[in-house]
């Protein structure tokens, strides 16, 4: 049977509603040759772009929706974050969703996992790590004198049941990533860096260092993501590329006081530190 012309237009953008890359090239500016974006309230949320070239000498290929999913940066209070676990992010969601054949895929199927939606989880906090450039951030570099204002920080999370946790490698094959993003810090969140959370794992962390030597408990809340940029090629030390990105609300635990999922109580925001304890890597 043919279906009537009309109807077959009407089918036509559910036919194509499928991923595709882009790679559409920062603006320069024109006298100087310099990228026009230089700070991340400059990098448009749905128009971002790349400084970079591909093996190929061709603009860097990136997922324009891939790059959506990271720049939410607005909290939704009406939805209320289901509590979660980090045993559940690494072992009832699909560990391969989409296949490695498109390099863009669409993310219905992501989305019919769950992806978008705001979760809970408690956990060690063993790091926040310095991120590189990446498309939706305009590919802007870190600068040190600014500090982590334009890039994320990777947090390496782990079972909070995992007693006295290390950070090596193979404890990182077995945790779950989150994210600090600059879009979500732009807007109300300033202590969502390195700065902010590494002294609260180790006391003596210094900007300077790489890692701290410890662990804090933390309850993490924020989206749930599934990293197709590093599904197939570029692959994190991590158990699962299913992420909580962007972190909304990073909760942690003072030493010796009891703190559990299902309860506000001892739990301590890390919006209300000063501002002041953060200070710019030298």
């Amino acid at each position: 049977m043919k279906l009537p012309l009309t109807l077959l237009f009407l089918f036509i953008p559910l036919l194509c509603a499928r991923g595709g890359c882009a790679n559409n090239e920062c603006d320069k500016n024109k006298n100087s040759g310099e990228w026009s974006i230089q700070k991340i309230g400059d990098c448009p949320e749905d128009k971002t772009c790349t400084r970079r070239k591909d093996d190929d000498g061709k603009n860097h290929r990136y997922d324009p929706e891939l790059d959506t999913r990271k720049n939410i940066w607005a909290d939704d209070a009406q939805e209320k974050p289901t509590l979660q676990t980090i045993e559940w992010m690494k072992h009832d969601l699909e560990r391969h969703p989409v296949s490695c054949k498109d390099r863009c895929p669409s993310r219905k199927r992501l989305k019919e996992l769950g992806e978008g939606k705001k979760i809970t989880v408690v956990a060690w906090a063993l790091t926040a790590r310095r991120g590189g450039v990446e498309t939706a951030n305009c590919d802007i570099p870190y600068v040190r004198k600014e500090g982590d204002v334009n890039t994320d920080n990777h947090i390496v999370l782990v079972d909070p049941t995992v007693t006295n946790p290390t950070l090596d490698q193979k404890t990182e094959w077995d945790s779950v990533t989150a994210e600090f993003t600059p879009r979500v810090r732009l807007h109300g969140h300033a202590n969502f860096t390195r700065e902010g959370l590494n002294p609260l794992i180790d006391p003596n962390w210094k900007p300077k260092d790489d890692n701290p030597h410890g662990k804090r408990l933390v309850r993490v809340t924020g989206l749930l993501m599934f990293d197709t940029g590093h599904l197939c090629v570029h692959q994190l030390r991590r158990a699962t590329n299913w992420e909580i990105h962007p972190i909304l609300k990073l909760e942690y635990c003072d030493e010796g006081k009891t703190c559990v999922g299902e309860s506000d109580e001892n739990w301590k925001n890390l919006d209300d530190l000063p501002v002041a304890h953060l200070s710019p890597t030298p």
